[in-house]
């Protein structure tokens, strides 16, 4: 007897302690311990009840997650109706002022039947038409100056639940259903960590009987964690398995699981914000106290709520949180505003089923159906191919979408989008407008199949025809014909145009938009084609400086095969790798007939790095470029590619820093570089030297620490000459 009593009691004080934890690591965001020692108390609970199967009670932490697969829910009849909120549908803030209005209206009213009521009855005539008949105006019961009190709440994108408390322990669960009868979902809620099994009593005591409203939901953090676990699923060959919709539908899904087990692993919250029926016991008269007694209790309670005083408040609250509602870690779809007093909501009553003390105050909608027409396939600056829904226009997030990338082939498929599909737009705050998911009830029966870029496009770019390509690894399709392509004209002109490639002064992103989409410049070869007429004839050009930019373009002419090779803008060719091609091949040509196996000889150079070169001098329209680019006069100093034997720094790295006493830096880097050296611009332990002249900085500190070799000017000459 005394064994068991002892049981109890450890058993109370271990509900108590979890409870206390729960609280604290669901509601407040504030852990208490290290989740190793919650469940270590969890375990010592579950071993006592396993032991004392008669202290196992519905309020215990050990029944959050478990319980018998249902057949199917069983009815709940509510016993206060779960009505809805009559929605405001004008967005702007003549909304509150509406409503407000039409408050302080309806009270107005209420208030003066009252002074009838009360009124002797020799008066009470006289009043009532001055009230009600003749001149309504004539008895004033609110003044500009009165402000109603409201409090101000979100609107939460979730599923409305209603939880009964008895003796402070919950009891039951149920979906809002037809607003008279809902579901019992009791298993499933209990598996959400923000929603206690007991109410707390520290701050005071709980109503002998207290139904909470609110709503389930699913934060955006949680519902992507949740879809990038299904995505790892479904890439490791799982059956079955799927990437969800949205949040809302997500969340509702999870608590109508009839397996608790699968609903734990739902990553579900919960904000609570309104009453059922409640015991006589209840004392809270006011919206705002109610707020503050739920939280005491430990129901978790949204922080942006607000007590507000007046329509200009309300204003000010919608504004707030429209300005925010992109950064919100869960969705909304609008804010709600509530009577504050309880008298003052029980005096204004119902109205069609719906509160007349409350209303729904919506944001355009951000989210919509609508159909894709098409799906075209967009070439990028750099070549990158997208595919972009071409959609019936739909107002979502206060604009009208008719156009939204799907990114790249891979994020198509995995969403499944199809020609003819009716899909999900969503466009929250300034964010770009998104397909979230496709209706796959209302997929034609000729769908057709899952998107194919190469198959679409025939393995060719629709703006120049060149070949398409994609790296290993890679999510992007990209054109080939980078020099030739219409769609990266006016990068491939800038790229050449940079410092490190041709460094043609004065040719600059306007003069570029200007040159293409005039029709003036459509490949490389136009450029050094362009005489002072043409130029002068350009808006805001003077003679001048179109004189400038043609001096500029002739002196281009003569450079450097690795400032040229680096100008064509090869995918992953950089400044570093231009040069060690030059170097190696010595011509342009026998760069352009160069295998992935010979380029793969090249110090430095990749498999990928090879491919991406060979694919394009593959290209002929490249090579057409090129040709033309050296019939307009461009040339270059060529030769045998070096022997290696001659290239005594082959292999090494050398960092350069300070200024050196004879030598520039440019002079000195392109005296190693042609020693077969690679100069690098950090110093790391497989820097072979630091050169370092006077004032020289961290460079130096940091080859010093690493005990990398530091030379001056002078033993820099003489490494060169083999000394």
């Amino acid at each position: 007897m005394a064994e068991s009593h002892s049981a109890a009691e450890r058993a109370a004080a271990l509900h108590a302690l979890l409870h206390r934890y729960a609280h604290a690591y669901y509601t407040l965001d504030a852990p208490l311990v290290p989740d190793a020692e919650y469940d270590r108390v969890f375990r010592e609970l579950q071993a006592l009840e396993a032991a004392h199967s008669e202290l196992q009670s519905a309020d215990s932490p050990t029944q959050r997650v478990g319980g018998k697969v249902l057949d199917g829910f069983s009815p709940v009849r509510h016993r206060v109706p779960m009505l809805s909120i009559r929605t405001e549908t004008d967005t702007s803030e003549d909304g509150a002022r509406a409503f407000d209005k039409r408050v302080m209206k309806e009270l107005a009213k209420e208030l003066a039947k009252d002074l009838v009521k009360n009124t002797p009855a020799e008066a009470a005539s006289t009043l009532q038409a001055a009230l009600f008949e003749s001149n309504p105006s004539s008895v004033q019961v609110f003044t500009s100056s009165d402000a109603i009190e409201y409090v101000a709440e979100l609107k939460f994108d979730g599923l409305a639940i209603n939880l009964r408390y008895e003796a402070g322990v919950l009891v039951q669960a149920a979906t809002r259903g037809d607003g008279e009868t809902g579901e019992d979902v009791t298993q499933n809620i209990r598996t959400i960590g923000q929603i206690p099994l007991r109410l707390r009593a520290d701050a005071r005591a709980a109503p002998q009987v207290l139904e909470v409203r609110g709503e389930v939901y699913m934060r955006r953090d949680d519902f992507e964690a949740l879809n990038q676990r299904q995505r790892d699923k479904i890439a490791a060959g799982e059956a079955n398995e799927k990437t969800y919709v949205n949040p809302r539908n997500t969340a509702a899904g999870a608590v109508r699981q009839l397996d608790p087990a699968i609903a734990a692993q739902r990553p579900l919250s919960f904000f609570a914000y309104a009453l059922g029926e409640v015991s006589a016991d209840f004392k809270v008269q006011s919206q705002w106290e109610m707020l503050q007694a739920f939280r005491d209790w430990g129901l978790p309670v949204s922080a942006d709520a607000r007590l507000c005083s007046g329509a200009d408040a309300l204003v000010a609250f919608h504004a707030d949180v429209a300005a925010r509602r992109s950064q919100l870690p869960f969705d909304i779809d609008g804010v709600v505003y509530k009577l504050n007093s309880f008298d003052q909501q029980r005096a204004l009553g119902f109205v069609s089923r719906e509160p007349r003390w409350a209303v729904a105050h919506k944001y355009p909608a951000e989210e919509q159906l609508t159909t894709v027409q098409a799906i075209d396939i967009q070439v990028g600056r750099t070549g990158k191919l997208t595919p972009v829904a071409k959609l019936a226009p739909v107002f979502v997030g206060n604009v009208t979408v008719s156009n939204v990338t799907l990114h790249n082939e891979d994020e198509t498929r995995r969403k499944d989008v199809r020609e003819a599909d009716t899909v999900i737009v969503r466009r929250a705050g300034d964010v770009i407008p998104e397909i979230v998911g496709v209706v796959l009830d209302r997929r034609p029966a000729d769908g057709g199949e899952a998107f194919d870029l190469y198959k679409r496009l025939g393995g060719q770019c629709p703006e120049c025809q060149s070949a398409i390509a994609r790296e290993e690894g890679e999510a992007d399709w990209r054109c080939t014909g980078g020099l030739f392509c219409p769609a990266q004209r006016k990068q491939a002109m800038l790229h050449f145009a940079s410092r490190k490639a041709l460094d043609i002064e004065g040719l600059g992103d306007k003069l570029v938009d200007q040159l293409v989409d005039a029709g003036i410049a459509k490949s490389l070869p136009d450029l050094y084609r362009l005489g002072l007429a043409k130029l002068s004839a350009l808006e805001r050009m003077a003679e001048k400086s179109a004189q400038n930019i043609v001096d500029a373009l002739e002196k281009s002419k003569q450079t450097t095969l690795a400032r040229f090779l680096y100008g064509l803008g090869i995918r992953h060719v950089g400044e570093t790798t231009a040069k060690d091609l030059a170097r190696h091949f010595g011509t342009v040509d026998a760069l352009m007939d160069a295998s992935t196996d010979a380029l793969l000889q090249v110090a430095d150079v990749g498999p990928v790095v090879a491919e991406s070169v060979h694919a394009f001098f593959a290209e002929p329209h490249n090579r057409e470029v090129i040709e033309q680019l050296r019939a307009c006069g461009l040339s270059w100093p060529e030769g045998q590619a070096p022997d290696a034997s001659t290239q005594i720094l082959l292999g090494k790295t050398i960092v350069l820093t300070g200024t050196l006493p004879t030598l520039s830096r440019e002079q000195a880097q392109a005296m190693l570089e042609a020693a077969g050296a690679k100069v690098a611009g950090s110093v790391s332990k497989k820097t072979s030297y630091v050169v370092a002249g006077a004032e020289a900085g961290s460079k130096l500190t940091k080859a010093q620490e690493l005990g990398v070799p530091v030379l001056d000017e002078a033993q820099m000459l003489g490494l060169l000459q083999g000394a």
